[in-house]
């Protein structure tokens, strides 16, 4: 049986041999900055990727319908659809829209959780963008009471 210690070695020594790989290039590559610095919805979704926006029934969004925190706001994306390259969540009223952006591919299954600031009640996104370029979208409208950017 492995002590703490071993295990904490032997973990660095794996992250150690990941980082010579190159594996933080991979990550940072993934990173697309002009999305996440875009202000405005349309525009996150295009440095992303995607065309015009259509609505769709097949992209579904979870989030509450008042968040008592805008700092800790629960939203998720989840499709049944094929030929999805990216999944996104955008909030409108942000001081910057993209929330959160997942690669997808066809070994995955697109159902992607996770937790987002809000400054003020604003629409929420979810988006999939398609391989052909496609939007597809759904959103919702989410209270917020207490906002959690900085007011």
């Amino acid at each position: 049986m492995q002590s703490r210690r071993q295990t904490l070695q032997r973990s660095a020594a794996v992250a150690g041999l990941l980082a010579s790989a190159g594996f933080p290039q991979f990550a940072h590559a993934a990173f697309n900055k002009n999305a996440f610095e875009a202000k405005a919805i349309q525009d996150a979704v295009k440095a992303a990727g995607g065309a015009s926006l259509i609505e769709s029934k097949d992209v579904t969004l979870t989030a509450p319908d008042i968040a008592e925190n805008g700092a800790v706001v629960p939203m998720g994306i989840s499709t049944a659809l094929t030929g999805v390259k990216h999944l996104l969540l955008l909030v409108e009223k942000n001081p910057l829209a993209l929330v959160a952006i997942f690669q997808s591919n066809e070994s995955l299954e697109n159902n992607f959780l996770t937790r987002a600031k809000m400054g003020q009640t604003s629409d929420v996104y979810a988006v999939a963008i398609m391989a052909d370029g496609k939007a597809l979208w759904a959103k919702k409208e989410v209270k917020v009471t207490l906002g959690g950017c900085g007011g």
